[in-house]
C-alpha cells in the first residue's frame, strides 16, 4: 500500500526483482533465496537483539523467521523510535535493531503478535492456534497445517474481490496472486468494480469434522453459492488441497513414512538376520576369489556336454537298428507263421470263464518309479497295433517275429544307461514294439488310434524334407463321397508332413482355386499352425464343372521351379500329390516340358472312387515320374494308402544306406505325466533298412526305431555350475580353474534348426488351472516369441544358421505370474551342438550376474553344519547323479552329498565344485540359525505372531527355514513348499524373492503380496527379503538371500499405527488418515496395493483404483510404462460347434459324415414331403450354434514400474468440476511409496488403468505364411 490514495495493486514477478519503498511480496519465506520487503510508515518503536530460545513470550513480542530447532534469534521491542525496514537475507543476517521478520508461524505453539501503542493503528496477540477471528483480526501467512484461517478488515476501499480459478489466466495491471506460485489448487484474485471494500473469509479445505451427507453433496456441488459481505456471487466448486495444507500433508506424509519405513526395516532385518548374515559373510571377503564368467567358454563347454549326451542316446538307438537290421537278414517270411506275441491293449485280459485271451496271456507289470511308478516291465516289450488293422495279418505276424530279437538290446541298453525311458521300434507295417512293455488303455469309444507312421519321428526319420503341392479335383464327377474321401486323404497327406516340409494344395477344376487364395504361387513351411489353417479351408471345398489337370500340372510345376531357383524350401525332393476319380490323358508332353529325363518330381497319384475306367493313366503317370499309384474306395483305405508314398521316398535313403540320426522337437508324452505335470519330451530316432541282397535295390524300409529324452535330462547337463576353461579372477589378477554360474537371472536354452524351443525358461506347454491342458501349439514355439526383443531376430538367426557368438540386448523379463517386470540388458552367448540339429545358447545378466566367487572350507566343517534339520537343497540340481542306479533313485539330493562325503556310496557321481561351494555356504550362515531359534524362544518378542517364517537362500541352492509359529498356524501353508513353485529353487530358475531383492537396492527391503491364480488376490501374507552381497560394488556377487513372511493384519496394522503421528508438539494433527477426505494407499514400486483404507482393494493394481492419480503418476515420470508381449497366450473365441474341419481329422467322424451324406442321396425324391429340408436345416442350426474356446493368440499388455529416482511427489489433476490433489513419497529402505489422495474430488472422466492383455490381430502383408515378419498387427 502507498501513501493514501485509491487502492492499487501491481504485478510482482517470481522470484521478485529487489523491491523498493512501497513494495510488498505477499507470501511466507522458504528455504529458498527470496526475501522479504516493505516500507511501513513511521512508528515510534525499534527491535532489538535477544538470545534463543526466547523466554516466554507476552505482548509486543514478535519471533524472527521460521521456529524450529535453529540458531534462529527473536527480538522484542526497544522504546520509541521512527519505525523502518530494511532487506532481511534468508537465511537471515545476524539482525539488529529495526529488523523484523515478515512471515508466518510454523507447526509450533509459537504465537504472532501485533504492534502496540503509539500507533495509527492496532495489533493484538492471537493465540495459536487462533481462537474464530471477527472483524479486525488479522492472521499474518497463510494457513498452514491446521484450520487456520485468513481474515482482516481494512478501511473502506473502492474495490471488491472476488474468486477465479486455478490456473490463472495470465496477470495484468491490477490483478494480485494470493500466495506463493506451484502446481496447486490456489486460486486468485482480481479487482472487482468499485464498492466498499470488504473481505469474506476463504476457508482452508483443512481437515473438517464429519460432514452430513446432504451437506457434502452440496459442497461438492458445481453451482455452489457463497455470500460475500453479504452480497450473493456465484462462485465455482474447487476442491484440491491449498498451498498451505497441502505443505502440511507433504510434511505429514513424510513423517508417516519415515515411521512406517523405520519400523517396518526393523521388523524385517530383525527377524530374517540380514545384518547377521551379511557380517559372516564379510568375515570371510579375503579368504575368497570373486571371478569374472566368460560366456563364450561356458556355452561351448555346456554345449559339449550336451553332445556326449545326445551321442550317448543315438548309440543306444544306432544298437537297435542294428540288432533289427540283422533279425530281418536272417529272417524268412513264413505266410502261415502262427505265433502268440504280447498284445499290448490284450494283456492280462481274461473271458468270462477267466482264461487268458487270444494274444492277451499274463505279462507281469510291476510300478517302477523311473518311469513315475507306471506298471512296466523292464525285462520285456510289448507289441501295439492300430485299431483299424488285424491283430494277426501274415505281415504283422512275421515282423512281431522277427523284431523279438529286439527285447535283449532294450534291456541292454537300460542297463548301459539307466536314465534311457522308453525305446521302441515302429514297423513300416504299422505294429509298435515299446520297451518297457505296459498296458495300452482304449479311449472311451474303445479305440487306439495311435499309428507310428504317422508320427513326427518316424516320418523324419523314414523321409527326407520335401516339397508337396497337393492337387484336389474338385469336378462336378466328385461331388458327394468322393469329395468327402478326396478331403480326409488330403488331411491324411498333411498329417505325414513335418516342420522340414514345404506344401501348398491347388483345386482344380475348369480353373485354379488356391485353399489359402492369400498363398498364391508360393509354398508355406509344414508347421502345425500352417496345416490347422488349410484343413480349415478344405471344408469350404465344394465339386462342380469340368476338371482341367493340363492347367493344374503347370501350375504345379511352375511352382516348384520358381520354389526351388529361390533357395527356399527343403532343396531335398519334391512331388505332386494328385487327388482325382480320373485322368483322360497321360499328358506325357507336360512332364517332358519340366520333368523329363531328370524326373526330380516324383508324382503320386490317388484314384478316389470304385471305377478303374482312368486308372491306367494315373499309373503310367506315377510309374514315368518315380512315384506311386494306388486306389482309395472307402474311408478306411484312406490311412494306409497314404502312408505308401513315405515308402517310395525313403528309397534312396534305403539304397545308399543313409542312417541319419534325426531328432524332434519338443513335444508332450502324456503316459509319463508326473506331479508337476506332463512331461516334454524329444526323440532321437533312425531308420531300420533291409539288408536282403534280393531287396536291397527296391529300397526297402522295416521301420524306425528311437528313443526318448525328457527335456529335463537336458536341464541336468545345465546346472547353475559347470567346469569352464582359464578365467581371470578379479580380486587377485591370476589365472585358476574356477566353477562358473550362470546367476540369479541367468539360463540355457535349446532351439531346433526351424528356430523352435527345445527348452526354454519361458515355454508355456500347458494352460488352464492345474496345467494339464497342452496347447496346440506348444511344440512350435519359435525363439523369436519368447526374447521378442530382438525385433530383427539377430539371435535366432544366428542360431538356426549354426554359428558361434554374442548378441546383448535389454530385456524386460516378467517375474511373479506375468504381473510384474525386471528390466536388465543380457549377454547371449550361444554355438551348435554337433551331432545334432540343435543350437545352445546361455543368458547371463549384466552386473552381479556375470561374477562369481569362490570360497573354502573344510569338508569336516561343512558336514557338520549339513547336519542341521533346517537345511535343504534344491532337489532339481545336479549336485550328484542319482539316476544312475536305482538304489539312489530315492535319494534326496542333500542325502546323496551327505553319503559321497562320507565315503559311503562310492558308485554316486558328484559334482566336487558344487559341493564344495556348498559346503561353504553352509559355514557361513550356520549362526542364523541359533539367531533364529533365540528369537523364537523369546516370549516376549514376536507376542502377536505377526512375523511367521524367515528364511534364507544361497547362490548353491541352499535353503534355511525357520518358523516363528506353529506349522498349523501358518496363514500360507504352501510357502516354500513344492507346490509353491516360484518361490524355490527349481531347475531353470531362482526363487522370486531371491530375484527380486537382487535387483533391489543393497540393504533395502523387496516388499510384496503373493498373487494367487484367481482374479482376486486374496493372500493373507506379506514376504519381505533383501539381498547380500559380498561386496559393496556393482562387480559384487549375490551371494544369499534372506526374508520374512508375515501377516498381512499385522503389516497394515505397522502401517495405520505409523500415519496416526503427527509433529505437533500439543499432538493435534493438522490431517490424518483417518480424515474422510483423503485416502491412504502403500503400493509397490509395481503398482500393487498393499495397504488401503478398504481392504479388499489389496493386491490390486492401483490404476484400476485411482485411474486419474495412476495416469498422472506416468504422466510426470514417477511410474513408467512397459508394454509387453505373449506370443503364448491363450484367448476365448467363439466357435461354430458343428466342427467340420475338425472331422477330417478322425476318419470315424468322416464315416459317420458319408453315411448321412448317402442318406440324404436316398431321399431326395422324397422332396415334395419337404424331408431334405428338413435334414438341411438341422444341420444349419447345427453349424449356427457357437461354443466359447480357448484358441492360441498374441496379446500385448502393460507392466509398470517406479522411477528410483523420484523420492517424492505432488500433484494435481484437473477433473470436470474440482481439482483432485495427491502426494506420494517413498518409504524409506523399501519398495514401496505411500500415496494420500484428495477424496473429495471425483474424477469420473478419467478412466481407470488395467493390465489386462489385449489382442494382436494381424493383417498379411505378404505371400509366405510361414514367416512371421509377413504379418504386422493392428
Amino acid at each position: 500500500m502507498a501513501p493514501p490514495a485509491p487502492h492499487r495493486w501491481r504485478r510482482t514477478p517470481w522470484p521478485p526483482r529487489p523491491l523498493t519503498v512501497g513494495d510488498v511480496h505477499h507470501g511466507p519465506p522458504g528455504p529458498s533465496p527470496l526475501e522479504t520487503y516493505t516500507m511501513a510508515p513511521p512508528a515510534p518503536h525499534r527491535w532489538r537483539r535477544t538470545p534463543w530460545p526466547p523466554r516466554p513470550l507476552t505482548v509486543g513480542d514478535v519471533h524472527h523467521g521460521p521456529p524450529g530447532p535453529s540458531p534462529l534469534e527473536t527480538y522484542t521491542m526497544a522504546p520509541p523510535a521512527p519505525h523502518r525496514w530494511r532487506r532481511t537475507p534468508w537465511p537471515p543476517r545476524p539482525l539488529t535493531v529495526g529488523d523484523v521478520h515478515h512471515g508466518p508461524p510454523g507447526p509450533s505453539p509459537l504465537e504472532t503478535y501485533t504492534m502496540a501503542p503509539p500507533a495509527p493503528h492496532r495489533w493484538r496477540r492471537t493465540p495459536w492456534p487462533p481462537r474464530p477471528l471477527t472483524v479486525g483480526d488479522v492472521h499474518h501467512g497463510p494457513p498452514g497445517p491446521s484450520p487456520l484461517e485468513t481474515y482482516t478488515m481494512a478501511p473502506p476501499a473502492p474495490h471488491r474481490w472476488r474468486r477465479t480459478p486455478w490456473p490463472p489466466r495470465p496477470l495484468t495491471v491490477g490483478d494480485v496472486h494470493h500466495g506463493p506460485p506451484g502446481p496447486s489448487p490456489l486460486e486468485t484474485y482480481t479487482m472487482a468494480p468499485p464498492a466498499p471494500h470488504r473481505w469474506r473469509r476463504t476457508p482452508s479445505p483443512a481437515r473438517p469434522g464429519p460432514v452430513p451427507a446432504p451437506a457434502r453433496a452440496a459442497r461438492m456441488g458445481s453451482g455452489a453459492v457463497t455470500a460475500l459481505g453479504g452480497a450473493g456471487l456465484p462462485v465455482p466448486s474447487t476442491r484440491g488441497l491449498t498451498v498451505p495444507l497441502r505443505r502440511a500433508c507433504n510434511r505429514g506424509v513424510k513423517l508417516w513414512a519415515s515411521a512406517f519405513g523405520g519400523e517396518i526395516k526393523s521388523i524385517a532385518a530383525k527377524y530374517s538376520g540380514s545384518q547377521l548374515l551379511q557380517k559372516k559373510y564379510k568375515e570371510y571377503e579375503k579368504d575368497v576369489a570373486i571371478e569374472e564368467i566368460d560366456g563364450l567358454q561356458l556355452v561351448k563347454k555346456l554345449a559339449k556336454n550336451m553332445e556326449e549326451m545326445f551321442h550317448k542316446k543315438s548309440e543306444a538307438v544306432r544298437r537297435l537298428v542294428e540288432a533289427a537290421e540283422d533279425a530281418y537278414l536272417k529272417h524268412e517270411f513264413d505266410a502261415d507263421l502262427q505265433y502268440e506275441y504280447f498284445n499290448a491293449v490284450l494283456i492280462n485280459e481274461r473271458d468270462e470263464e477267466g482264461n487268458y485271451l487270444e494274444l492277451g496271456k499274463e505279462f507281469i507289470l510291476v510300478p517302477n518309479d523311473h518311469f513315475n511308478n507306471l506298471p512296466v516291465n523292464i525285462s520285456l516289450s510289448d507289441v501295439q497295433v492300430p485299431t483299424n488293422m488285424y491283430n494277426k495279418d501274415p505281415a504283422i505276424v512275421n515282423g512281431v517275429y522277427w523284431s523279438e530279437s529286439l527285447n535283449k538290446v532294450f534291456v541292454d541298453n537300460f542297463d548301459r544307461d539307466p536314465s534311457l525311458i522308453w525305446q521302441y521300434f515302429g514297423s513300416a507295417k504299422g505294429f509298435f514294439r515299446q520297451y518297457p512293455g505296459i498296458k495300452w488303455e482304449p479311449d472311451e469309444n474303445g479305440v487306439i488310434a495311435f499309428d507310428c507312421r504317422n508320427r513326427k519321428w518316424y516320418i523324419q526319420a523314414a523321409t527326407s524334407p520335401k516339397d508337396v503341392v497337393i492337387l484336389v479335383d474338385v469336378s462336378g464327377s466328385m461331388k458327394g463321397l468322393r469329395l468327402t474321401i478326396a478331403k480326409q486323404t488330403v488331411s491324411s497327406i498333411l498329417d505325414t508332413l513335418g516342420d522340414d516340409d514345404f506344401f501348398n494344395i491347388i483345386a482344380y477344376n475348369e480353373e485354379l482355386h488356391y485353399v489359402e487364395p492369400c498363398l498364391n504361387g508360393t509354398l508355406v513351411q509344414a508347421d502345425r499352425a500352417n496345416k490347422e489353417h488349410f484343413r480349415e479351408h478344405l471344408d469350404k471345398l465344394f465339386a462342380k464343372g469340368i476338371g482341367m489337370l493340363d492347367i493344374a500340372l503347370n501350375e504345379a510345376f511352375n511352382m516348384l521351379n520358381e520354389f526351388n531357383h529361390t533357395g527356399q524350401g527343403s532343396i531335398c525332393s519334391q512331388a505332386i500329390m494328385l487327388i482325382t476319380d480320373g485322368a483322360v490323358d497321360t499328358y506325357d508332353t507336360i512332364f517332358a516340358k519340366y520333368n523329363w529325363p531328370d524326373r526330380k518330381v516324383r508324382i503320386f497319384t490317388y484314384l478316389i472312387g470304385r471305377e478303374a475306367a482312368f486308372a491306367d493313366n494315373l499309373k503310367w503317370m506315377a510309374c514315368a515320374n518315380k512315384g506311386f499309384f494306388t486306389q482309395i474306395s472307402t474311408l478306411a483305405d484312406v490311412q494306409e494308402n497314404v502312408m505308401e508314398y513315405l515308402h517310395v521316398l525313403s528309397r534312396p535313403k534305403v539304397i545308399d544306406q543313409e542312417h541319419d540320426v534325426v531328432w524332434t522337437e519338443a513335444y508332450i508324452d502324456s503316459t509319463l505325466a508326473d506331479d508337476q505335470g506332463l512331461v516334454l519330451m524329444t526323440t532321437v530316432a533312425m531308420p531300420v533298412f533291409s539288408k536282403q541282397n534280393e531287396t536291397r535295390s527296391k529300397g526297402i524300409l522295416l521301420g524306425v526305431v528311437g528313443t526318448d529324452v525328457p527335456v529335463k535330462e537336458l536341464l541336468k547337463t545345465i546346472p547353475k555350475y559347470k567346469d569352464v576353461l582359464q578365467e581371470r579372477i578379479i580380486t587377485g589378477g591370476t589365472n585358476i580353474m574356477q566353477c562358473s554360474w550362470l546367476g540369479i537371472h541367468g539360463y540355457a536354452f535349446a532351439i531346433t534348426n526351424n528356430g523352435y524351443i527345445l527348452t526354454h525358461p519361458e515355454l508355456r506347454p500347458l494352460y488352464e488351472e492345474g496345467k494339464k491342458r497342452r496347447k496346440p501349439n506348444y511344440s512350435s514355439v519359435d525363439l523369436s516369441e519368447v526374447e521378442w526383443e530382438d525385433r530383427d531376430d539377430v539371435l535366432r538367426n544366428a542360431m538356426v544358421n549354426r554359428k558361434t557368438g554374442k548378441f546383448s540386448m535389454e530385456v524386460k523379463k516378467t517375474v511373479d505370474k506375468g504381473k510384474r517386470v525386471l528390466v536388465m540388458t543380457n549377454d547371449y552367448y550361444y554355438t551348435d551342438i554337433k551331432g545334432t540339429p540343435f543350437s545352445l545358447g546361455v543368458a547371463l545378466s549384466r552386473g552381479h550376474g556375470k561374477y562369481f566367487f569362490r570360497g573354502n572350507v573344510t569338508v569336516e566343517e561343512g558336514l557338520h553344519d549339513l547336519e542341521h534339520p533346517d537345511v535343504s537343497l534344491a532337489d532339481e540340481w545336479s549336485y550328484c547323479n542319482t539316476d544312475l542306479h536305482p538304489e539312489h533313485r530315492q535319494m534326496t539330493q542333500l542325502e546323496a552329498i551327505k553319503r559321497y562325503l562320507t565315503g559311503k556310496e562310492p558308485l554316486l557321481q558328484c559334482d566336487k565344485e558344487l559341493i564344495q561351494e556348498v559346503l561353504f555356504d553352509a559355514v557361513v550362515s550356520a549362526p542364523i540359525e541359533a539367531y533364529w531359534t533365540s528369537l523364537a524362544l523369546n516370549k516376549s518378542e514376536n507376542s502377536d505372531k505377526g512375523v511367521e517364517v524367515a528364511f534364507l537362500g544361497t547362490r548353491t541352492g541352499l535353503s534355511r527355514i525357520n518358523l516363528f509359529v506353529g506349522p498349523e498356524q501358518l496363514t500360507n501353508q504352501d510357502f516354500l513348499t513344492a507346490e509353491d513353485k516360484e518361490n524355490i529353487f527349481n531347475a531353470d530358475h531362482f526363487p522370486l524373492w531371491y530375484r527380486r531383492a537382487a535387483e533391489q537396492i543393497p540393504g533395502s527391503f523387496v516388499y510384496s503380496i503373493p498373487f494367487s491364480t484367481e482374479t482376486a488376490n486374496k493372500s493373507n501374507v506379506v514376504t519381505a527379503s533383501t539381498a547380500i552381497q559380498l561386496l559393496d560394488d556393482r562387480k559384487s556377487p549375490v551371494v544369499a538371500a534372506v526374508g520374512i513372511q508375515m501377516k498381512l493384519e499385522f503389516f497394515q496394522r505397522k502401517f495405520w499405527t505409523a500415519s496416526r503421528q503427527c509433529a505437533s508438539l500439543d499432538g493435534r494433527c493438522a490431517i490424518s488418515c483417518d480424515d474422510e477426505t483423503i485416502n491412504c494407499y502403500l503400493i509397490d514400486n509395481n503398482g500393487f496395493i498393499l495397504v488401503s483404507e478398504d481392504y479388499q482393494q489389496t493386491g490390486y493394481f492401483f490404476g484400476e483404483v485411482e485411474g486419474a492419480v495412476m495416469n498422472k503418476l506416468l504422466t510426470m515420470g514417477s511410474f513408467k510404462r512397459i508394454t509387453l508381449y505373449d506370443y503364448q497366450a491363450m484367448c476365448r473365441t467363439n466357435k461354430e460347434s458343428s466342427d467340420s474341419a475338425h472331422s477330417l481329422l478322425d476318419p470315424y467322424n468322416a464315416f459317420f459324415a458319408a453315411v448321412k451324406w448317402i442318406m440324404t442321396e436316398l431321399v431326395l425324391f422324397l422332396v415334395e414331403f419337404n424331408l431334405c429340408s428338413w435334414w438341411h436345416s438341422d444341420l444349419t442350426a447345427k453349424a449356427q450354434r457357437l461354443k466359447q474356446t480357448l484358441e492360441p493368440c498374441d496379446t500385448e499388455y502393460p507392466a509398470f514400474v517406479s522411477e528410483r529416482t523420484i523420492k517424492e511427489t505432488t500433484g494435481n489433476i484437473a477433473c470436470d468440476d474440482c481439482f483432485k490433489s495427491f502426494v506420494i513419497q517413498q518409504i524409506p529402505s523399501s519398495n514401496l511409496f505411500m500415496v494420500v489422495v484428495d477424496n473429495e474430488c471425483f474424477c469420473d472422466s478419467i478412466p481407470p488403468i488395467t493390465m489386462a492383455p489385449i489382442e494382436i490381430r494381424y493383417i498379411l502383408l505378404f505371400t509366405n505364411w510361414s514367416q512371421r515378419d509377413s504379418r504386422c498387427k493392428y
